[in-house]
């Protein structure tokens, strides 16, 4: 009886199961995650009419942010930053999960800007936050077509941008300071800019020494991107050669698994004399060099894997030799260029008559 409705047991599941076509002529077969039988015939009428709305009417049938929540961590599953993403949804569950996506509009934002900050929380994190939320609304409306708008979502002014990297003097303590495979590290990143993980991920089948080229197949965008490779990088991973059949950067015989900011990352900084200074940071000091050395912004956007130029524009500040003419008019040897207007207060003193 149950079978004829589309909705019967399964032997290796507690849950009924629903198999169905539904009036738009998909069919389903899918868990309906209840023990209940009035549950999962409820949820079998629910999908037969938003089906029925969708095409008949051209009404799209109300979907969920769990629903949406689950598609997007499975597309994004293979980035880097997958366990950051899934912390970040468990933060907003409890202000979304019950929430259909059309429900979700300025004020339900508002709630979790104003929640996030009683909590004590900076606005660099509840923008973190909001960034997800509005990719994830995005997504929904302009690839998978389950709403057609979405609330307009601002990130909070006053996020205090790290403005942290080295100078070639402290990077030359730090490298002197590290261990073996941690200055080799640290050699690499300073010389591509690469992140971390790209970094003992690589293999040396991606490595290319005779055209100076390394290609990444797993960065932090999801993106595969080539790497080329200046003296400094070559020069440290020949010096790497011979120690792993497979991967480039190793520990005592075996592939980096672990975090590089561990003790002896602390100890080192210690030991040069560095404060407040992260791994990620010398990404940031190879950008930095770059700008001051004269690399343009577009340049350093290919090199670093950018996707946007708005992530380049930071470092714009480094470079000023664009500025040295313009800032070399009024210097005192060149009085000649500078005309003197003549003031209220310089003008003498003429009487009437």
């Amino acid at each position: 009886m149950a079978r004829e409705n589309g909705i019967y047991r399964r032997p290796d599941s507690r849950f009924w199961w629903i198999a169905a076509t539904l009036p738009n002529g998909k069919r389903i077969r899918q868990s309906a995650g209840t023990e209940t039988y009035e549950e999962a015939k409820a949820l079998l009428a629910k999908l037969t009419l938003d089906a029925y709305k969708a095409e008949h009417f051209g009404i799209k049938p109300q979907r969920t942010w769990q629903e949406a929540v689950v598609r997007y961590l499975s597309i994004k599953a293979k980035l880097r930053s997958f366990k950051d993403l899934q912390r970040m949804c468990r933060v907003l569950d409890p202000f979304l999960y019950d929430l259909t996506l059309n429900q979700i509009t300025g004020d339900v934002v508002w709630q979790i800007v104003q929640s996030e900050m009683k909590k004590g929380n900076s606005a660099a994190t509840i923008n973190r936050y909001l960034a997800l939320m509005r990719g994830l609304l995005r997504i929904a409306r302009d690839e998978w077509q389950w709403i057609d708008s979405i609330p307009k979502i601002r990130l909070l002014s006053g996020e205090v941008e790290r403005d942290r990297w080295l100078t070639q003097d402290e990077a030359d303590r730090l490298i002197a300071a590290c261990p073996a495979h941690l200055a080799a590290l640290v050699r690499f990143a300073l010389a591509t800019g690469c992140r971390a993980r790209e970094i003992t991920g690589l293999e040396w089948d991606r490595v290319d020494l005779r055209r100076k080229t390394a290609w990444l197949n797993q960065t932090k965008n999801g993106t595969p991107r080539g790497v080329p490779l200046n003296a400094d990088a070559i020069e440290v991973l020949t010096e790497e050669l011979g120690k792993h059949s497979r991967y480039c950067f190793t520990f005592r015989g075996k592939p980096i698994v672990f975090q590089v900011t561990n003790t002896a990352w602390v100890t080192a900084l210690k030991k040069a004399g560095i404060e407040d200074f992260r791994f990620h940071d010398l990404r940031h000091t190879w950008a930095s060099w770059h700008r001051q050395a004269g690399t343009s912004c577009d340049e350093l956007k290919d090199l670093g894997g950018w996707k946007s130029r708005q992530m380049v524009d930071r470092y714009a500040k480094f470079a000023t030799e664009n500025l040295r003419s313009a800032a070399a008019r009024i210097e005192r040897e060149k009085p000649d260029n500078v005309v003197e207007l003549v003031t209220f207060l310089s003008r003498p003193d003429v009487k009437r008559a």
